[in-house]
């Protein structure tokens, strides 16, 4: 499979597809990249909304907010996949960074 079109993949189901990329692609950095971004982003995203669900007061802002932020984390989404697939190794501001160190350490 050519290297963006695996690093595209990375992003089709979030954080699953990109433990899944990080656990089969060990030689290819650009695609353990975007699957590292992929699983930071994307997992962090649903941890921080699962935890937040479950505050009490918390939970009521965080519905008002899930809704832009949700349609924001959807166009990143495609933005990802069509910069991944057109072989640009983007980093995002803070998460790219931190998939960088992860990957130095795994």
């Amino acid at each position: 499979m050519p290297q963006n079109t695996a690093a595209a993949l990375t992003y089709l189901l979030g954080f699953v597809t990109g433990i899944l990329f990080l656990l089969i692609e060990k030689q290819n950095k650009f695609v353990r990249f975007h699957a590292m971004q992929s699983t930071v982003l994307f997992g962090g995203y649903f941890v921080l909304n699962w935890v937040l669900w479950f505050i009490p007061v918390v939970d009521v802002i965080w519905g008002l907010l899930s809704i832009p932020l949700g349609l924001l984390l959807f166009v990143l989404w495609i933005y990802l996949m069509y910069q991944a697939y057109q072989g640009v190794e983007y980093k995002l501001p803070v998460v790219g960074d931190f998939a960088a160190q992860q990957l130095k350490k795994v």
